[in-house]
C-alpha cells in the first residue's frame, strides 16, 4: 500500500488504485498548452478520453468533458432528481389508498406480454 501526501490531501493507494492514478496523471494538461497552439490536439484527445483536467499553476482549475461523458452525467443527474421527486411523492402519499400495477393492468385489460411488446415512449 502507498500513501501519497500532496499538500493537505492524503491519498491512500492500493494495488488496484494505481491504474486509476496513472490514468488521472495522463489526463492532466497544463493551461499553457492552450497558448502553444495545442488546443486542437487537446480537444482531439476527448474522442478517446472521458475527461481532461486543466492545471493552472500546478493546481486543477478546470475539467473538460467529452460530449458523451457530459451527456452521461446529465442523464444521471436527471434520473437522480426524478428519484428524489418519486421518493418525496411516496412519502407524502403514505396515508392514501394506492392501486397496484397488476390491478390497473387487469382493469384496463392489458397483459404482461402486451406490455413487453409495446414500444418505449419517453415523456418529457
Amino acid at each position: 500500500m502507498y500513501i501519497v501526501i500532496y499538500k493537505y490531501n492524503i491519498l491512500i493507494l492500493g494495488r488496484y488504485n494505481m491504474a486509476l492514478v496513472a490514468n488521472v496523471l495522463n489526463n492532466l494538461i497544463p493551461v499553457s498548452n492552450f497558448n502553444k497552439g495545442q488546443a486542437s490536439k487537446i480537444f482531439d484527445r476527448l474522442s478517446v478520453e472521458k475527461e481532461l483536467i486543466v492545471l493552472k499553476n500546478n493546481q486543477p482549475s478546470a475539467v473538460i468533458l467529452s460530449t458523451d461523458e457530459y451527456l452521461r452525467l446529465t442523464e444521471i443527474e436527471e434520473e437522480y432528481f426524478l428519484l428524489l421527486e418519486a421518493n418525496k411523492r411516496i412519502e407524502s402519499n403514505t396515508s392514501k389508498k394506492t392501486i397496484s400495477m397488476s390491478e390497473i393492468m387487469s382493469n384496463l385489460g392489458i397483459t404482461d406480454a402486451e406490455l413487453l411488446e409495446s414500444e418505449d415512449v419517453d415523456i418529457e
